[in-house]
């Protein structure tokens, strides 16, 4: 059975350039790390988190650059609680004009998972405060339903679906959770098609750090056609790729494209895609469409990939064959290259943490860049929905919202989702414990 036969459909779309060789360069921070790096193109830290141990940095993110520079409106929506990870203090850091937190949503019973809210009703529920920001907007979703333990209610499975038949339930499941988050976002296209968001957008499309645990490798081996006996540390490695889309409709651009790059690279990218120089930013990533970009990939603990040649475990590993090179078998001219990787790797990683460390952004003020002042937002849920309200009356027939442009009528019933939930009442118990901090008082 094809586990995601929405999201292949769109990796191998017309509009959609794929990147085959995308690495996720997470350290301890996961998913936190993957958003610091594709919101400042600075890369997580040796141990910890930057969004636990500095939430309070001074950042010059993609949030407060194409607000600034473009005049965008800026959101997250996110099915766990605002403080989970420190992210209502780091998105405040970054420029986030709001977040939509668990706080916004009905999470009881079973409406959600371990994680959060499920991504079906996520998606669904975020149309009420998607409608009502201002065009164009830079909006991030966090899903959260396709992580370990990768559990979901029988009611979610799709019946004609048909899983792996391994003796681990953890690899088992996960293609159980890949299908229907598969099903989420189809259902979520279909209404941006609809409402007629779809045509406008350029929609990114990225994995945040591996699924499956290295102990778990051996046994999806034989799923992925591996022999479990011969597994290596590059195999290991090789795993570390994860889905990057950019999928920019009526385009007619996509393709497959091959060069290697990271998380890192992503928002360099996306500044070039929308016409935003980087020179004035200090970012550790490259435009992956650059003739310049140099194609090697840099992970958290310094091991390191490039087209030919991986760099783990202690050893030099040969990416066609899948096998060490014997030190004896490497020439001066390859070991100079090798050598030459290695110390750009760690220079890189050693300039981040040493700027992330001190607060060096703090002393650094790029032309036309106004420093972020946290205490600017309001991620409350009276806060936000009344600073919405307001916006679109104040602005009139000036304001660009989806609600204003359809008569100040809510798009809510062009949504289509099979979830079951949907119909589901609102319960005194649920899988997670909502606390907004901005609604204390209210």
């Amino acid at each position: 059975k094809e586990v995601t036969p929405f999201l292949n459909s769109l990796y191998h779309g017309k509009d959609t350039i794929s990147f085959s060789n995308f690495f996720n360069e997470v350290g301890q921070g996961k998913t936190s790390d993957a958003e610091n790096m594709l919101e400042t193109s600075t890369f997580g830290l040796p141990s910890g988190s930057v969004f636990t141990k500095y939430a309070s940095n001074t950042f010059q993110a993609m949030p407060a650059i194409i607000s600034q520079r473009l005049g965008y409106s800026t959101a997250v929506f996110h099915g766990n609680v605002a403080s989970f990870w420190n992210r209502d203090t780091v998105y405040k850091s970054m420029g986030y004009q709001h977040f939509f937190d668990a706080s916004f949503y009905d999470v009881s019973g079973k409406k959600s998972e371990s994680w959060g809210l499920k991504d079906k009703l996520l998606f669904k529920d975020s149309v009420a405060y998607l409608e009502k920001l201002q065009q164009p907007f830079y909006v991030k979703y966090l899903t959260v339903t396709n992580h370990y333990p990768f559990t979901l209610d029988t009611v979610d499975q799709d019946p004609n679906f048909k899983t792996s038949d391994t003796d681990d339930p953890i690899i088992n499941n996960y293609f159980i959770t890949n299908h229907y988050l598969d099903q989420s976002v189809k259902e979520f296209y279909s209404y941006l098609s609809k409402a007629g968001l779809l045509k406008n957008s350029i929609i990114i499309i990225y994995g945040d750090h591996y699924g499956i645990s290295e102990s778990e490798n051996k046994t999806l081996a034989s799923v992925i056609g591996k022999n479990p006996t011969t597994w290596t540390a590059n195999d290991d490695v090789q795993l570390q790729r994860v889905p990057f889309m950019i999928d920019i409709p009526g385009s007619k651009l996509g393709h497959i494209d091959k060069t290697y790059g990271g998380e890192i690279d992503v928002l360099p990218t996306l500044e070039h895609l929308l016409g935003i120089s980087t020179k004035r930013y200090i970012q550790f990533g490259q435009d992956l469409f650059s003739k310049q970009h140099k194609q090697l990939v840099a992970f958290r603990d310094q091991d390191f990939t490039t087209p030919k040649y991986t760099y783990t475990a202690g050893k030099l590993w040969d990416n066609k064959t899948d096998k060490v090179i014997p030190t004896s078998s490497i020439s001066k001219a390859l070991a100079k290259k090798v050598s030459t990787w290695q110390k750009a790797v760690n220079k890189e990683l050693n300039l981040s943490d040493e700027l992330i460390y001190k607060d060096l952004l703090r002393f650094y003020k790029p032309k036309g860049f106004k420093t972020v002042n946290p205490k600017n937002y309001d991620y409350g849920v009276s806060a936000t929905k009344r600073a919405l309200n307001k916006q679109n009356r104040i602005l009139g027939s000036k304001s660009t919202s989806l609600w204003s442009r359809n008569g100040d009528k809510s798009t809510a019933s062009l949504y289509k989702t099979d979830a079951p939930e949907q119909y589901y009442p609102r319960v005194s118990w649920g899988r997670i414990q909502i606390r907004n901090p901005d609604d204390n008082g209210e």
